[in-house]
């Protein structure tokens, strides 16, 4: 019976995980709204929570609900600029972000497919200027630039963020805040 609960959907706790970091996402983002300079920083907190619900739940699904609920708060609450097409700003990179981890799933090591994961993320968030640049009347090779700008900064920022999860989710795996087996006890 326990197999056929686990395979409708997430368990309360999975659920309750979820929303913990698409929330906080949210309230970091809002809060730390950091003038750097720098493209792609924003990526460091939408790869580390995306990441962390992935390897905490460990379920397919994780990191597009995450993405899902992320933008639907930032929405409500009007964080950031773009109304209710902040669920898509969301949502994009979360959902490329699950398609990428399911055609990697069993090639890399656990650390390396955070990493691939994270870059599919800023490459779709990156994608997103590259459209705007675009229908701005920007000329194709200007957009380029400054789409693999965004790619490389992007990357660099999810790429932290996702080296960032292994010790966090160990860390709340030692505390006992994991009620199952997280992602980093299956593949170790």
């Amino acid at each position: 019976m326990a197999t056929n609960s686990q395979s409708r959907g997430f368990q309360l706790q999975d659920a309750l995980f979820i929303g913990f970091c698409a929330t906080l996402l949210v309230a970091l983002k809002s809060m730390l709204r950091l003038r750097l300079g720098l493209s792609g920083h924003s990526m460091l907190l939408m790869s580390f929570f995306y990441l962390t619900c992935y390897c905490t739940v460990a379920r397919v699904g994780a990191i597009t609900a995450c993405g899902a609920m992320a933008g639907a708060v930032a929405a409500i609450l009007g964080v950031g600029k773009g109304g209710p097409i902040l669920l898509v700003k969301f949502l994009a990179p979360a959902i490329a972000m699950e398609l990428t981890l399911l055609l990697v799933q069993n090639l890399l090591t656990l650390r390396w497919r955070l990493i691939v994961v994270a870059v599919a993320g800023a490459i779709v968030w990156s994608a997103k200027g590259l459209l705007e640049d675009l229908l701005v009347g920007m000329s194709w090779q200007v957009a380029s630039v400054r789409f693999a700008a965004k790619v490389g900064s992007g990357g660099v920022f999810a790429t932290i963020g996702a080296l960032l999860v292994i010790p966090v989710v160990r860390r709340l795996k030692a505390h006992d805040l994991l009620y199952r087996d997280s992602k980093i006890d299956q593949e170790l």
